[in-house]
């Protein structure tokens, strides 16, 4: 029963975008509350940066090492758009997109340069192909698991037991940083697991839904949940619900009308939060209206 689920094309697509969007959602969750949510457009296309670098060196496309080397990419792009900011003569959303178009110019630059014979094509680069995972496979215990669902559950796994086991001190440096520092709860070493953690998932997603899909699973299934609750421990169940939705209506969507998975799969991120802010702007416009009492009959 188990080779039979992993034999079937349908259920590793619908696999996959589930868990890069539940993997993306926990630390976007985080960034979304920090107003850092732009970041990740800036992590996701730099870390093509990363990728033609350690392919040069070790001539891989994948692995840990492959990881690793994301997460230093992204820890280099967040380094680099601070240290521009606190110049004083850049703006944090200038600084964000002059490192970012560097990075990734960079990287496409090497990438016509030295490696003309990889993979790695402007529609791969900026959409992915998750109708193709099921090509890539390797043995796991005599079954046959697509090589992107495995790394994303080793990454979901990895992000989810960072927020689990650093929840108090996220909590806390999220909203209040100054006084995470004083309790001693280094918010600074907290932001930079989390936009490394950020990283990793981005290149394990990268060459199955490209960085666009990812930065749609990042930014809007935690930012609709917040039109939803304003609880924390809601939050994180609910974005994560969201991007499960998202990706299962956006695969059967997809199927149904014979266009692109990763798009549609956007597409309904996008639907859903549009839902969510009227399905909230009329319940603000009800509870108004009940507020306001008509006035009274003018006496004579």
């Amino acid at each position: 029963m188990v080779a039979a689920f992993f034999d079937s094309i349908p259920a590793m697509i619908l696999l996959t975008g589930v868990l890069v969007g539940a993997a993306a959602a926990l630390p976007g969750v985080f960034l979304v509350l920090r107003g850092n949510a732009m970041l990740t457009d800036a992590i996701s296309h730099s870390i093509v940066f990363g990728v033609i670098m350690v392919w040069l060196l070790t001539r891989e496309l994948s692995g840990p090492v492959q990881l690793i080397g994301a997460g230093l990419t992204g820890v280099l792009t967040v380094a680099l758009t601070e240290a521009l900011t606190r110049t004083g003569l850049v703006r944090t959303d200038a600084a964000i997109g002059l490192v970012f178009s560097m990075l990734f110019a960079a990287g496409i630059l090497l990438i016509a340069i030295f490696a003309r014979q990889v993979h790695l094509h402007a529609d791969t680069i900026l959409l992915g192909e998750i109708g193709f995972v099921w090509m890539r496979t390797t043995p796991v215990m005599g079954i046959a698991v697509p090589v992107s669902v495995l790394m994303l559950g080793v990454v979901l796994v990895l992000n989810l037991a960072f927020v689990v086991l650093f929840w108090k001190e996220l909590k806390l440096a999220t909203f209040d940083p100054a006084l995470a520092a004083a309790l001693g709860f280094a918010p600074a070493t907290l932001h930079y697991t989390l936009l490394t953690l950020t990283s990793v998932t981005a290149v394990a997603a990268f060459d199955a839904v490209g960085p666009v899909l990812f930065i749609a699973f990042v930014i809007v299934p935690p930012a609709t949940a917040l039109l939803m609750t304003r609880r924390l421990a809601l939050i994180v169940p609910l974005a994560i619900a969201l991007a499960t939705l998202a990706s299962v209506s956006g695969y059967v969507l997809a199927d149904h009308w014979n266009v692109a998975i990763g798009g549609m799969m956007a597409t309904m991120t996008g639907v859903l939060f549009v839902a969510v802010l009227s399905a909230r702007a009329l319940k603000r416009q009800l509870q108004h209206r009940r507020a306001v009492p008509d006035d009274p009959a003018p006496r004579p």
